[in-house]
């Protein structure tokens, strides 16, 4: 009977001393990742033309108006169609033409403030571009440690299920041989069912971010893919909540967003009030025979006098629209401060409770394992015992798995809110 147990306790040494292996796996760290994110993300090169456009925008507001041809002739006269040149009795003009050129002449520097609108505008699309980067690329980071925390609570599973086979074998023969109890045979049996039902559900979650991960790298394979995470643990420096707010307020996206569309809207109510003064019509114009000499030269000019309409409606709505953007950045900077503060605060907790004692703990956790498992093949506990303990196991391990998890996503968490990494 000790033998048997013996046995039984040296190949259990080797199945927990064992890795699970995974065919087509393509192992990347976060930096290749996100390397091969940046280049291949397709929501990320649709919205780089955004920014392309707003350039393009930028040429055209620089541009100046067309000029305008004006032309006029006689197409019939005295019976005759298109009469032109000269009466050959008086040796006057004889048919008419006239041919005037017009530019528009903006004034008041409408150009100059049409190409600032202009260029706010591009740095809006850069900030919008800047922002879903942002948001994907914590997409990306989250995926990234959710899977290897998936994957290690797999791997633990696989572990336990060979176990757990291992010992369902050798029981059977126990059963057989009258040496145990069929509740005992049965317990086991109920406990692999479970542990199948975990796997499962484990692997549904594993396969649905995966999923998401391939489409963030612009991945059609079905290779699984092998987070290698560095583990920095609780060394990283974080800076002190202060310096971290005045960190968001330089590179978080959506502050600086706020903050352009203030700007263009101050831009706006300079353009608009530019529209009060008019815009001249000016050119030069050639009258062949209809004014009061043949043969007529002369320069037009036009412009609306501005008697009524002085854009009064829209100075005013321009006006509107700023103290709307200023209200909306005060709102902004509070939350800004709030989801700092509050990720902060999250992280400070999560790597409390990461503290070196409880690290020790689950490496205690670890060897207590083995020596349950060889206490048991001598019969030195009973088959509950055992089971208990190795069940206690699995949530210990993955209490473990969770909140290495928790303390990666509390940290991408932080820099998402800073808009940069500000923690490793």
């Amino acid at each position: 009977m000790k033998f048997r147990f013996a046995s039984l306790f040296i190949i259990l040494s080797i199945v927990i001393s064992g890795e699970a292996q995974v065919s087509d796996t393509l192992s990347l760290s976060l930096q290749d990742a996100e390397k091969i994110f940046l280049q291949k993300n397709l929501l990320l090169l649709a919205a780089r033309y955004n920014i392309d456009a707003g350039e393009a925008l930028i040429s055209q507001a620089k541009l100046w108006d067309n000029p305008v041809l004006v032309t006029d002739q006689n197409v019939y006269t005295h019976h005759k169609w298109f009469t032109h040149g000269k009466n050959e009795l008086t040796g006057e003009p004889d048919g008419q033409f006239f041919v005037q050129i017009q530019q528009l002449i903006r004034t008041a520097g409408k150009r100059g403030k049409l190409i600032n609108l202009a260029t706010t505008t591009a740095n809006l699309s850069r900030l919008q571009l800047m922002d879903l980067l942002r948001n994907l690329r914590y997409q990306l980071r989250s995926d990234f440690y959710s899977i290897a925390e998936l994957d290690g609570n797999h791997q633990l599973f696989t572990r336990q299920m060979e176990q757990l086979n291992i010992l369902l074998a050798g029981m059977e023969r126990q059963l057989q041989a009258g040496n145990i109890a069929q509740k005992e045979f049965l317990r086991v049996q109920a406990l692999i069912v479970a542990l199948r039902q975990d796997m499962a559900e484990n692997e549904k979650q594993l396969n649905d971010v995966e999923a998401e991960l391939r489409t963030l790298l612009g991945d059609s394979t079905q290779a699984f893919i092998q987070p290698l995470v560095m583990d920095t643990g609780m060394d990283s420096t974080i800076l002190p909540m202060d310096s971290l707010i005045n960190q968001a307020r330089q590179h978080n996206p959506l502050y600086l967003l706020q903050k352009e569309q203030l700007r263009f809207q101050q831009q706006n109510l300079v353009y608009q009030k530019s529209l009060r003064v008019p815009d001249v019509l000016l050119g030069p114009e050639y009258d062949h025979n209809s004014n009061y000499t043949p043969y007529y030269v002369g320069l037009g000019i036009s412009l609306p006098l501005p008697l009524w309409n002085r854009n009064q409606g829209n100075i005013k709505s321009a006006g509107f629209s700023i103290k709307q953007e200023e209200t909306n950045l005060l709102e902004t900077d509070l939350q800004l401060r709030n989801r700092v503060q509050n990720a902060y605060q999250k992280l400070m907790m999560i790597r409390h409770q990461s503290s070196q004692m409880q690290q020790e703990f689950y490496n205690k956790y670890e060897i207590l394992l083995k020596n349950m498992m060889e206490s048991y093949t001598q019969r030195q506990i009973g088959l509950v015992e055992f089971i208990d303990f190795f069940d206690a196991y699995k949530e210990s391990q993955l209490k473990l798995h969770l909140q290495q998890l928790n303390l990666q996503l509390a940290k991408q968490e932080l820099n998402f809110e800073t808009g940069m990494d500000s923690v490793k």
